[in-house]
């Protein structure tokens, strides 16, 4: 952007040289020459703002698109990760929801095998003990 913008001020001057070399080699008078001078000065400095503003106007708004559209990439990855988190949070729930009851279902035929045989047992005793 400077490279440019020093183009730009270089092609001014020489612009600006060469009107006031060809004003100042041409027959008129000196007061119709020195105000052909400046009026033709004031336009390249009038034109100049208007490019410099226009430039840095040009600039801002690149600033401000690029800007806007880094916020809206961010808060776009930001709510992903939310969805993913919550999507996350929701499958380790459900794993766990499900050893849980796997886990219970085991338990409870351990405990119902513990029960039967213990019940077993009590009768093989209660037998033999009749039958002794």
């Amino acid at each position: 952007m400077k490279d440019q913008a020093k183009i730009i001020a270089a092609l001014l001057v020489g612009a600006a040289a060469g009107a006031a070399l060809g004003l100042l080699l041409a027959p008129e008078k000196g007061g119709d020459l020195r105000d052909d001078i400046a009026d033709y000065i004031n336009d390249l400095v009038d034109t100049a703002k208007t490019k410099a503003q226009t430039t840095a106007n040009n600039v801002k708004q690149y600033s401000n698109d690029a800007i806007e559209t880094a916020k809206a990439k961010f808060n776009g990855t930001v709510s992903d990760l939310y969805d993913y988190k919550d999507d996350a949070i929701e499958t380790a729930r459900s794993k766990a929801k499900a050893a849980a009851d796997g886990a219970q279902a085991v338990a409870e035929g351990i405990a119902e095998d513990a029960k039967a045989k213990v019940k077993t047992t009590a009768n093989n005793w209660n037998n033999n003990i009749q039958n002794a």
